[in-house]
């Protein structure tokens, strides 16, 4: 009998079987390449997750001229979940960049963070280093009563952790003049229009401009030191000796190991469970592995189940970029650090709270730096957390 004429059927009926078994076989090969690539899924190896417990997240309301300034201050702060620009204080409700101003409303910032990595002290603290709290006709070259410095205060705890801050401020001698930001009782806040949200991250070099523009940073530095321009978040021992440099290629060849050096230069992604931190539980922060920059706490990691560590937040939001990345036919939020540029891993919308997002990272790309050796290596600044 010839075969390639006449098939039986029940060859026929195997060969349909094999066929469709290896079409199986290879859809399942792809989906675990891609899986792979794109950042691991929420479940994993079967270990039960453990995300950090849920907390009560709190609001605060200041103003401090440009609302585009103190959105960009308040959300490098860690235990900042977010900064919304807005207006608010005035005599009617919905009002529009064209008009906020005539209906006695000021730009203002509404912040919400989580009481647990950071306090409305700790954001009083941050307010008064990022305005001038002598001016009470506007704000640098923003002038007019809508750009006045004003702290809002939710309840009687913390008006009165404000006048005492605004008090120490006043007795510090650090200004020459009389500390006229007012303290009032917050009112309906309401957001502005979406292109007014986020421009500072999102027109880098034009909010650039504006604020040297402005005398916003000549301003702080006169005030508070050469380093008040910079982050507040970093360390300024740290900063000051240029530790968060990228060293040449070269130099990182010697450096890192060939998987360190595949993954924070080419864009690698290590093996899911078996990499250094997936599962690592001590307390400390994480750096970049080629500046030393700090990223994330342990105060901030979980089991997510994946086999890579996985962060709720950043410990220095500004020291973390997140840039769309096209590869593999998919379109995902790549996570690299601010300035060695490396690249980290992934971040999803699939996080518990209080941030709903997961970090994914690559151990490759980081260095833990215990607790107890945080001080000594310049760290000390984020002890304050852990207490």
């Amino acid at each position: 009998m010839d075969d390639s004429r006449t098939r039986s059927p029940l060859r026929t009926g195997w060969i349909s079987v094999l066929a469709l078994f290896s079409a199986l076989v290879l859809v399942g090969i792809v989906i675990l390449i891609l899986s792979s690539a794109s950042g691991p899924s929420p479940k994993g190896n079967g270990r039960s997750a453990s995300p950090p417990a849920p907390v009560k997240l709190e609001k605060a309301i200041f103003a401090g001229g440009c609302f585009w300034s103190m959105e960009s201050a308040f959300e490098k702060q860690y235990g900042v979940i977010s900064a919304i620009s807005g207006y608010t204080g005035g005599r009617t409700s919905n009002p529009s960049y064209e008009n906020y101003g005539q209906n006695g409303h000021v730009e203002a910032v509404q912040v919400l963070y989580d009481p647990s990595r950071t306090s409305y002290a700790g954001l009083l603290d941050l307010y008064w280093r990022s305005v001038d709290p002598t001016d009470g006709g506007g704000s640098f070259y923003d002038r007019g009563p809508n750009y006045r410095p004003i702290v809002y205060y939710m309840n009687a705890a913390e008006k009165a952790l404000a006048e005492k801050s605004k008090a120490a401020l006043g007795a510090s001698g650090v200004f020459k003049k009389p500390i006229v930001a007012e303290i009032r009782l917050a009112s309906v806040f309401y957001p502005t229009e979406d292109y007014h949200q986020d421009y500072a991250r999102k027109n880098p070099g034009q909010y650039a401009s504006y604020r040297e523009a402005s005398g916003r940073d000549a301003f702080f530095r006169a005030t508070w030191g050469a380093q008040a321009a910079k982050d507040h978040g970093l360390p300024p021992s740290a900063a000051a000796a240029g530790y968060y440099v990228k060293p040449s290629a070269s130099i990182l060849k010697t450096r890192l190991s060939p998987e360190q050096f595949d993954v924070t230069q080419k864009d690698g992604t290590e093996p899911a469970f078996g990499n250094e931190y997936w599962h690592s539980e001590s307390e400390g922060i994480y750096v970049d592995i080629v500046s030393g920059e700090p990223l994330f706490s342990s105060r901030d990691k979980y089991d997510s189940g994946t086999g890579w560590p996985s962060f709720t937040q950043g410990l220095v939001p500004s020291n973390i970029v997140i840039i769309t990345d096209s590869s593999l036919g998919m379109v995902r939020e790549e996570v690299r650090s601010r300035y060695a540029d490396s690249h980290l891993g992934h971040v999803f919308d699939d996080g518990p709270p209080p941030t709903g997002r997961r970090f994914c990272m690559n151990s490759a790309s980081l260095r833990f730096v215990p607790k107890e050796s945080m001080e000594t290596e310049g760290y000390g600044y984020f002890l304050k957390y852990f207490k």
